[in-house]
């Protein structure tokens, strides 16, 4: 089975685009890494502040590993969170 992560955040006022540009730097870093299996960001098309993430991973340690790397660390915590108003994550297991 894999390992499912689906992230919502919501922009601050005045900080979607700065959001944009911190998705377009982490994703292919992301897709990168050894135990990703896909890795989309998305935006809502009725509300440009909302962004949906989809993650898959080969298992639950995958998920560990990303969000024990640098860019996770330097982009999501140090980058994306200050600038969210809200955020939700969602885990999931694939039912292979």
């Amino acid at each position: 089975m894999a390992f499912v992560v689906i992230a919502t955040w919501k922009a601050k006022p005045g900080q979607a685009e700065r959001i944009r540009d911190i998705l377009r730097t982490v994703a292919p870093l992301n897709r990168r890494e050894e135990k990703s299996l896909e890795f989309q960001a998305h935006v809502s098309a009725e509300d440009p502040d909302t962004f949906v993430l989809y993650e898959k991973y080969v298992d639950a340690s995958g998920y560990d590993d990303h969000k024990a790397g640098e860019p996770f660390r330097k982009y999501v915590l140090g980058e994306a969170i200050p600038n969210l108003a809200d955020r939700s994550v969602t885990t999931l297991e694939t039912l292979d």
